[in-house]
């Protein structure tokens, strides 16, 4: 173990650099840069508001901030989790050169996504200001469940890019997982308006990003603290995505350079 924490630590100035680069990448030639993380998120929860303020007419407080917190959740997993996926496939040409310890290109794509929820999070901050919502200490506490987000999309991102290596498809297959995930995590409603389905209430409940997203509001926006067993759930989910990641990048690194 002391082993690996050198090689990071002999490596981690690099890692900073793929993290600058991607980020770069993202935005290059792009007139606002990066206050589009703060500008994609404000817009689509405008929309959205309008939208299912008036048609689906739930009856939540604070709609608006209701979604745009729901958004920063989801967001951050989907964009980690895909970009995380073809890591290995984009920096093809450099690992066939040089060494470097190939979890590095993952985990640069799950930090320049952290950038991203970090300026997310300040839009929210922002909009709470804004429509003068009570700021409770509590919010302080909303970096736990968000760890935990980071901690788990880094398992997840770590499987899919060791499977994309051999199987391509994935890439496809994803993105219609990713569709089908935005109405399977509560971001646009509140998880009691299933509670007439059994079915999709025990579905949604199930989905691991429920209940980090229902921490993430109960801690910024309703100033609850969650319970001990909520945060265990999380905790263990999280840890067991990032071991199960690990071993199986681990055990099928040395075989990328036959697929890439």
């Amino acid at each position: 173990m002391s082993q690996y924490i050198k090689n990071f630590q002999k490596f981690r100035p690099l890692l900073a650099e793929l993290v600058s680069r991607d980020v770069k990448i993202k935005y290059r030639k792009s007139v606002l840069g990066v206050l589009w993380t703060l500008l994609n998120p404000l817009l689509m929860m405008v929309v959205l508001s309008f939208v299912f303020s008036h048609l689906m007419r739930f009856n939540v407080k604070n709609y608006p901030l209701f979604i745009l917190s729901g958004q920063l959740v989801y967001n951050f997993f989907s964009e980690s989790t895909s970009s995380a996926m073809s890591a290995i496939l984009n920096n093809a040409p450099l690992i066939k050169k040089v060494y470097i310890p190939k979890y590095l290109f993952v985990l640069s794509r799950i930090a320049s996504s952290v950038v991203n929820i970090m300026a997310s999070v300040s839009a929210l901050i922002f909009m709470m200001l804004f429509m003068k919502v009570e700021l409770h200490y509590t919010i302080f506490l909303g970096i736990i469940p968000i760890f935990f987000l980071i901690i788990f999309s880094t398992g997840v991102g770590l499987i899919l890019a060791t499977v994309t290596v051999k199987f391509r498809d994935i890439m496809h297959l994803y993105g219609v997982f990713l569709t089908a995930l935005t109405y399977l995590t509560p971001v646009i409603y509140p998880i009691s308006f299933l509670q007439s389905s059994r079915i999709a209430y025990t579905v949604v409940n199930v989905n691991p990003l429920t209940n980090m997203l229902t921490m993430f509001r109960d801690l910024v926006l309703y100033g609850t603290i969650p319970s001990i067993s909520s945060f265990m759930l999380s905790f263990v989910t999280a840890m067991a995505a990032l071991v199960i990641g690990l071993v199986v990048f681990y055990k099928k690194q040395d075989k990328f350079i036959l697929n890439i």
